[in-house]
């Protein structure tokens, strides 16, 4: 008998596969990011040196798989061609919620497929806030275990809860919770928003809790809120669907995001990132690594070799970004000047960043 939990697993992941789910009228912020382009590079692109450590673990490239299911034996597949994938080009990967797997025993092999087919890569594992306060650290650490995690990413995602009408609207005393299995676990602990982001002010409040890095999870990528809209559409809920009508695009940017949560922890730049433009602007910005999960949904449904040419093609266009900024490593693009423009400008002045210190060349930090 499939539980509550694995059947909402694979009906989102087939909502996002079929279904119009990004965010509609605001966008991640990257069109108001420009690289400064330099004419003469003076670097042969095939020698650039694309490698990044994350959390003591070595990536061929700063780009993770985002989490993007399990929980269903459906999944399988999928988390299998996603992790073959990520293990032959030598980047991360993230599974998705592992509450199916703590309801559901034997939901268990569509998240260990994922070490399996990737054993040598950086993969997280992925829990709620709000499960961690219900189920305590012991049940994390046999998250962790499941999957041989090199990280636990545990997911901020309070908007989709308060519109589902199965949603954990309770919000009280994750963050205790937080700072307790940071204290307690070699585990990095990474937290994750689902697609609002991150402020500056809830950045502050991670660091000081004791996680190792933040994914910003921002605006302008898949809507959360718009895959309840259908779910609530199909059930005949007339006022989850409103709810998620409403509250479609709410939340932080992406771009902003990052700048948000600039407080000296890694940061991992989530949400609208569709071209490996997108990912050396995150890079630039101040992020540590740039992650997707929509762009991957479909081409893992039809197999490892579909993934592998969709993923390629992105570390593709990275490469050239980097080429044409005259950046022959990763640490020459944190230190690449960037102009920032139009809402996102207007944004980060209002909340009292100066964006004028990223638009000359010179480490930020």
């Amino acid at each position: 008998m499939i539980g509550t939990t694995s059947k909402r697993k694979i009906e989102h992941l087939k909502l996002c596969a079929e279904s119009p789910v990004e965010s509609r009228k605001v966008s991640a912020g990257f069109e108001d990011v420009t690289l400064i382009h330099r004419a003469l590079p003076e670097l042969d692109m095939d020698k650039l040196n694309t490698s990044i450590d994350l959390l003591g673990k070595r990536l061929q490239a700063p780009f993770l798989i985002a989490s993007i299911t399990g929980g269903h034996p459906d999944t399988i597949s999928v988390n299998a061609a996603l992790a073959t994938a990520a293990e032959e080009l030598g980047v991360g990967i993230g599974v998705g919620s592992q509450r199916a797997a703590i309801d559901d025993p034997a939901q268990e092999e569509s998240f260990r497929i994922v070490r399996e087919k990737a054993p040598s890569t950086f993969i997280y594992g992925n829990v709620g806030a709000a499960q961690i306060r219900e189920y305590g650290v012991e049940v994390v650490e046999k998250l962790i275990e499941m999957i041989d995690a090199d990280a636990l990413a545990i997911h901020l995602n309070f908007l989709q809860e308060a519109i589902q009408p199965e949603g954990d609207r309770d919000a009280t005393g994750c963050l205790d919770m937080i700072t307790e299995i940071c204290s307690v676990l070699d585990t990095p602990i990474i937290i994750k928003e689902t697609g609002a982001g991150i402020s500056r002010e809830d950045a502050l409040l991670l660091k000081k809790a004791g996680v190792s890095a933040i994914d910003v999870g921002g605006v302008g990528g898949t809507s959360w809120a718009g895959v309840e809209v259908y779910r609530a559409r199909k059930s005949g809920d007339s006022v989850s669907e409103h709810l998620g009508e409403l509250f479609w695009d709410f939340g932080i940017p992406t771009v902003s995001s990052i700048i948000e949560s600039r407080v000296s922890l890694p940061i991992i730049a989530t949400g609208g990132i569709r071209t490996g433009v997108d990912i050396a602007k995150s890079i630039a910005l101040g992020a540590s690594a740039a992650s997707a999960a929509l762009p991957f949904v479909s081409p893992a449904l039809e197999g490892k070799d579909s993934v592998v040419r969709a993923l390629s093609h992105m570390l593709d266009e990275f490469r050239i970004a980097m080429f044409l900024c005259g950046c022959a490593d990763i640490q020459d693009l944190r230190n690449a000047p960037v102009v920032v423009t139009g809402w996102t400008l207007e944004y980060l002045g209002q909340r009292g960043f100066n964006v004028k210190d990223y638009a000359v060349a010179g480490d930020v930090f």
